[in-house]
């Protein structure tokens, strides 16, 4: 048992195929409801730390969190890179073994970034598990019409990784992820970014197991099967971040919601405002926690 400021954590771990997970309660489970139902946040690569903050504004309902399979205080058991798939798998698995416990059978599901990409896989293969799916910035490339330039960027990304080591790899991935709008041809042809001028290390200390890095073969090349998400019985919410304008991770949900004929939901912010955590960075805490309970009803 750790705490917080304000309230208790239960930390628990769970064994899975190919992974002991390890995952966090806050609140008291027995008391989720249909109308409050408990709260999931989940992210890819991100752990469980950086929604704190956000946990704490959800003091109604039980919220859990979680440390995904490759990062953090889980222990990942294989050498292979977790699919979507396996991330929907893991979260089903946690949502099944607090399911006893639980005064309301389904949850809510808010899924940032990476974690909105295993949310919408959670909701095609499992949707019995919720009631609704918060996807905030899902950066599916193969949604959107200039796919084959993003999909070709992402194995640049990789390539410089695998190449060059983490330096290079996370520059060129701040470039993609900081592309403002649709992109042509042209963007492949640029030169590698100097990575100094991020404030990144330009010698290869020789690690290749940095999980950001890693996820790229999985996680922004993954795309949902739209008419399967379009039958999940779950409520699915697209979201986007109105700082983010028309980066990757912002048009991927809008361009999701329209396909399913819905809209997305504007939050406050840009990728991950409630990060609040970040030193230096104006935290958007309060006003995402808002606009996450008005969309939860």
């Amino acid at each position: 048992m750790t705490a917080t400021t304000e309230h208790p954590v239960d930390t628990r771990t769970l064994e899975v195929p190919g992974a002991v997970l390890a995952y966090d309660v806050r609140g008291d489970l027995a008391k989720a409801t249909e109308s409050a139902p408990a709260l999931v946040m989940a992210a890819t690569p991100m752990t469980a730390e950086p929604f704190s903050d956000l946990a704490e504004r959800f003091d109604d309902r039980p919220v859990i969190t979680y440390d995904p399979r490759n990062t953090g205080r889980s222990r990942w058991t294989t050498g292979t890179t977790p699919t979507p798939e396996d991330h929907a798998s893991d979260l089903h698995a946690i949502i099944t073994a607090l399911r006893p416990e639980l005064g309301s059978p389904k949850v809510d599901l808010l899924g940032s970034s990476g974690g909105a990409i295993n949310g919408l896989a959670l909701a095609i293969a499992h949707p019995e598990d919720l009631r609704t799916l918060v996807a905030h910035e899902p950066p599916s490339c193969p949604v959107l019409p200039d796919a084959d330039v993003l999909l070709a960027a992402c194995r640049h990304v990789q390539e410089s990784y695998e190449r060059a080591g983490f330096g290079l790899g996370m520059a060129t991935f701040i470039v993609l992820t900081s592309a403002q709008g649709p992109q042509g041809p042209e963007y492949l042809e640029q030169p590698d970014p100097d990575p100094a001028m991020f404030g990144l290390p330009t010698e290869d200390d020789g690690s290749r197991d940095d999980p950001l890095m890693r996820n790229m073969a999985t996680i922004p090349v993954w795309g949902p099967d739209l008419e399967l998400l379009g039958r999940a019985t779950c409520r699915v919410v697209l979201g986007y971040g109105t700082a983010s304008g028309e980066t990757l991770a912002a048009r991927a949900p809008r361009a999701m919601a329209a396909a399913l004929g819905t809209s997305a939901v504007a939050f406050p912010g840009d990728h991950m405002p409630f990060m609040s955590w970040q030193p230096g960075v104006p935290s958007e805490v309060d006003a995402f926690a808002a606009v996450l309970r008005e969309v939860l009803g």
